[in-house]
């Protein structure tokens, strides 16, 4: 499908007989332009973005627990996500 078919496909299923504010008019031509981009990225670099994407949450992650336990030893802020995903498999499982 080309770009332009996607653009007017997601226009009519979405939106047919409805009329939108210009902020979510603008929302969806934001959302539709980065389906767009992102069908046309090489799947190497979506391998590449994944990467980044999961290092930067674990970063948040550990900001977050050491905002939650300061003082602790550095190696403790590496043990608190394990112990918590060993948690959450135990749930899961």
């Amino acid at each position: 499908m080309s770009d332009e078919k996607l653009r007017e496909t997601a226009t009519k299923a979405y939106h047919a007989g409805e009329q939108q504010s210009p902020c979510a008019a603008l929302a969806d031509e934001l959302y539709r332009e980065r389906v767009v981009r992102a069908r046309h990225t090489p799947p190497e670099q979506k391998v590449l973005a994944g990467q980044r994407l999961f290092e930067s949450a674990c970063l948040i992650t550990l900001a977050g627990i050491r905002n939650q336990f300061p003082g602790q030893p550095e190696e403790r802020y590496q043990e608190i996500p394990r112990e918590r995903l060993a948690l959450r498999r135990r749930r899961q499982g």
